[in-house]
């Protein structure tokens, strides 16, 4: 069955390289994004998985745990991270699922026959902390993923789960931002006291409110 937004992520209870989880007691109450990978020892997946393991401080400061997965053994993997530190200047230093019965792929709806019937997609899945699923990005196997906007996006859940506001195209962290609809201009005015600016009555915009 396909996941959507808002549905309430799969438990699991599997092996992985730092242990057995049980996904939602590994995950607690913070953010989570799950990342799938279509097998080990995969040029594009290599680049990703160093990459993601360099940008774990920044995951650590949003408070996300970050866990990937793939349907190959535990074995492969441990033989595949060596090749992630050699080629990626970078260890791996979050747990990577090993999948080989498809369990948690089926679970997340990885497998695509159209694409493969026998390997998972690259799918990403951002998770808050009420184990709700707030993103889903599905990628060709030929494109990196780009984890600056994946960072981009949980800053923009975050903020928007706080206040009262929606972040405009190309937002990043510190941009002005776009004040709710359902919000009435003496509603925004009690707000944000950083004022606002009215282009439609249906457009908004106010400095971002935690900075």
């Amino acid at each position: 069955m396909a996941i959507r937004l808002g549905d309430t992520a799969p438990n699991f209870t599997a092996d992985t390289t730092q242990g057995s989880i049980t996904f939602h007691d590994w995950k607690g109450d913070s953010w989570a994004v799950l990342f799938s990978h279509p097998k080990d020892f995969t040029p594009v997946c290599t680049t990703e998985l160093g990459t993601v393991a360099k940008l774990k401080p920044e995951f650590d400061k949003r408070q996300v745990k970050v866990i990937g997965l793939s349907v190959d053994p535990l074995d492969s993997h441990e033989k595949w991270e060596g090749d992630i530190a050699e080629t990626q200047g970078q260890a791996v230093n979050f747990p990577m699922i090993a999948d080989a019965h498809r369990k948690v792929s089926d679970l997340y709806d990885m497998i695509h026959p159209n694409a493969n019937d026998t390997l998972t997609v690259r799918s990403v899945f951002v998770i808050d902390p009420a184990h709700k699923v707030r993103l889903i990005l599905t990628y060709p196997a030929s494109t990196g993923r780009n984890f600056d906007e994946l960072l981009r996006v949980i800053d923009s859940l975050q903020l928007t789960d706080g206040y009262k506001v929606a972040t405009p195209a190309n937002w990043t962290d510190g941009d002005d931002v776009i004040v709710a609809p359902a919000l009435s201009d003496e509603e925004a005015g009690e707000r944000f006291p950083k004022g606002f600016t009215t282009l439609k009555p249906y457009l908004r915009i106010t400095p971002q409110p935690n900075k």
